[in-house]
């Protein structure tokens, strides 16, 4: 099957369809660019924001089809993988969360609006056809929503090769599942909402169908497997085009948080505000997760995003934050003093854990021969010592209340990448993870009494290269000179 190239003009947008390999015809029509209307940008309507030839920023149609093709050899022949977009979530009625696609199935097609359903069917001769299932287009409910890119948009843009709407699903997916042997899904997963497909999926609607299940059912001797562990090896080795879309939002994400330790904030909530506004700038997408801004011993709530407390001199600041940039992110942690200068109890404790994390940092390298797993034996043994210098008792299990969390995880299009893909595998090239370690310390008098309350952690994320670690957030300054040469 011939891969569609989106070929981009000022004013006029060119396509070409693609056809079987047996024919050498292409077919090539001119629209109007500024008759263009989708669901989300494209280089025709936001050239500010993509390039020609990508669907997301930084990731173009080629790349998506590439994908695509990977996952297709990696299936059996005559299977299909089903993927889902994500719900719109709402808060309570009719008012929704911001939008935000699941990323197995925006890795996989680029697409970006929700009520939509993709397969990937792979045929006996190694080739596939990818399906696209969308809303059609809709005067009424676009006034109200925004444009949608619909059925035509399906095929001509993202690369279908047979598009058509989520609607008629109940009619399409019996025969593509009939007519394969093996079904790669994660659905159904219970989810029950407002969303059309959703409901179609559970069984809810149209009325009588039993949903996806019901299709499994009804296809004699269609076995179905899980999706994800396939789609986790692709996601886990980053391509060069992600991996310059991380280093941006790194570097945005690090000087946003550098601009923070310059300034004076009397609340957490300042802070946090701060932050949200650098993060939506320079065509960024805002946040990429919950912050947490936590001043003092609300660093010791490793998950704290209350983010509304007073900040007090004399007192540390834990940030945990970084922006979003064409789906991918980076995570970002950085601890330091409200009045831009460490006592000598916070030095102390400070330099301790940097050296930990510096030395996992150099250690992301495919010539380390380790994996995140021994990365974190490593860094708990290291920070052990660190803390029995300073005159801890580390006898027994004291390293897991003082640093309780893993060293690291995966990070890409998820805060946490590929769910389920394990530790244990061993680093390769292009691989992206973060490097986190952290010392809370309990108010308690098993500790010493200098760091009873402190909190503090020290994370960049890293894409592991053959010979030397490729540090993506290194904007973010983390030494005790260069923080506190910020206020002199």
């Amino acid at each position: 099957m011939s891969s569609y190239l989106l070929l981009l003009r000022s004013t006029t947008r060119v396509r070409w369809r693609s056809v079987p390999n047996w024919c050498a015809t292409r077919q090539l029509s001119v629209v109007s660019a500024a008759e263009l209307k989708f669901g989300q940008p494209l280089h025709e309507t936001h050239q500010h924001l993509l390039q020609a030839g990508e669907i997301t920023p930084g990731i173009t149609a080629q790349e998506y089809y590439d994908r695509r093709a990977k996952l297709a050899k990696a299936l059996p022949a005559n299977s299909i993988a089903i993927l889902a977009a994500s719900d719109v979530k709402y808060r309570s009625g009719a008012v929704f969360y911001k939008f935000h696609q699941d990323p197995d199935f925006l890795y996989l097609t680029g697409f970006n609006e929700p009520d939509a359903l993709a397969i990937i069917e792979k045929t006996d001769d190694d080739e596939h056809n990818f399906h696209l299932y969308v809303r059609p287009k809709d005067t009424k409910a676009e006034l109200w929503e925004g444009a949608r890119s619909g059925v035509q948009a399906a095929e001509d843009v993202f690369n279908a090769d047979i598009a058509g709407e989520v609607g008629d699903l109940y009619k399409i997916l019996p025969e593509v599942v009939g007519r394969s042997r093996e079904v790669y899904t994660d659905l159904p997963n219970g989810r029950i909402t407002k969303n059309l497909l959703s409901r179609y999926l559970s069984g809810m609607e149209p009325a009588r169908t039993g949903g996806l299940a019901q299709v499994f059912r009804d296809a004699e001797g269609v076995k179905v497997k899980p999706l994800r562990p396939l789609v986790n090896e692709l996601r886990a080795i980053k391509s060069k085009a992600e991996i310059k879309n991380m280093r941006r939002v790194g570097k945005h994400s690090g000087r946003a948080i550098t601009d923070a330790m310059r300034q004076s904030f009397t609340a957490e909530k300042d802070l946090d505000s701060f932050l949200d506004y650098w993060f939506k700038q320079d065509g960024c997408d805002g946040p990429a997760y919950v912050p947490v801004v936590a001043g003092g011993i609300n660093a010791n709530t490793i998950h704290y995003v209350s983010n509304d407390m007073l900040l007090k001199s004399g007192d540390l600041v834990l940030v945990d934050a970084g922006a979003e940039y064409g789906g991918y992110i980076t995570d970002i942690s950085r601890t330091w003093p409200v009045n831009g200068k460490f006592s000598a109890a916070q030095r102390d404790l400070y330099a301790t854990l940097l050296a930990v994390q510096r030395s996992c940092v150099a250690l992301c390298r495919v010539d380390s021969g380790l994996n995140l797993d021994k990365l974190h034996r490593i860094a708990s043994s290291t920070l052990s010592n660190g803390l029995k210098d300073l005159g801890f008792d580390m006898s027994g299990s004291a390293i897991d209340t003082l640093f309780p969390h893993h060293v690291g995880h995966y990070v890409g299009l998820d805060v946490h990448d590929c769910p389920g893909f394990p530790r244990s595998r061993p680093f390769e090239k292009g691989m992206c993870v973060t490097v986190e370690p952290g010392v809370y310390v309990p108010d308690d008098e098993r500790w010493p009494a200098w760091a009873r309350g402190m909190g503090m952690r020290i994370e960049d994320s890293i894409c592991v290269d053959e010979e030397g670690p490729y540090v993506l957030t290194t904007e973010a300054v983390k030494e005790i000179v260069d923080i506190e040469a910020l206020r002199d």
